[in-house]
């Protein structure tokens, strides 16, 4: 049985929060796996909007550029026990931004990938779209695999009116992957896409070629 948007019943949304972030609430019931429906359940739903990320690559350098930024929410994890207390809020991470409105995605990796690390994308392969944390927020990722010249990566980037300090720097995609297996890049776009391009490196080599 596959269930359908038809299967949801919202009794009830509302605007609960509205700051830099939005927060709905949902009051809903939905079909079960058996056919019958659900009680009635009460969810916060985390509102973002939608996201870009990429990652920016030069195959005849064989070379990923990666960078470096403060997050809130990292800052915020370490707070669990779950973190030892020299994890670093800054994270090493592809390029990413919001989605605003009327731009297409492949327009917010070029904008960004200029934005945080000064270089501009030559091409593009589409690599995935997908749910950030579909348990509590509606945010979904494209992720772009994008074409650059690494050889003059460097300086420090972002918008400082919205609180950005980046600083962009480049790796040997052998080192880049040592550094996934040892856990010093720990966040799902730069996780996810790191791995597309240990699966698909050869192709897109040839392809760019």
């Amino acid at each position: 049985m596959t269930n359908t948007p038809d299967d949801v019943e919202v009794i009830e949304k509302r605007a609960d929060f509205q700051g830099y972030f939005r927060i709905d609430t949902y009051r809903l019931r939905h079909r079960l796996h058996d056919g019958r429906w659900s009680k009635e359940v009460t969810r916060e739903v985390f509102e973002r909007g939608h996201a870009v990320a990429v990652i920016p690559y030069d195959p005849a350098l064989d070379r990923v550029v990666l960078i470096e930024q403060f997050r809130i929410g990292a800052y915020a994890a370490r707070q669990s026990r779950w973190f030892a207390d020299d994890v670093s809020p800054w994270l090493i991470e592809v390029i990413a931004g919001i989605i605003e409105p009327g731009e297409d995605p492949a327009e917010v990796a070029v904008r960004e990938t200029v934005e945080e690390c000064g270089l501009n994308l030559s091409e593009l392969i589409p690599v995935s779209h997908y749910l950030a944390s579909p348990g509590g927020t509606s945010e979904s990722v494209f992720l772009f695999c994008g074409r650059v010249d690494a050889s003059d990566v460097g300086g420090l980037h972002g918008i400082a009116d919205e609180g950005e300090d980046i600083r962009p720097f480049t790796l040997p995609f052998s080192d880049a992957l040592d550094w996934l297996n040892a856990g010093r890049i720990a966040n799902a776009a730069s996780i996810i896409a790191l791995q597309w391009l240990a699966l698909n490196r050869d192709a897109v080599r040839k392809k760019w070629r």
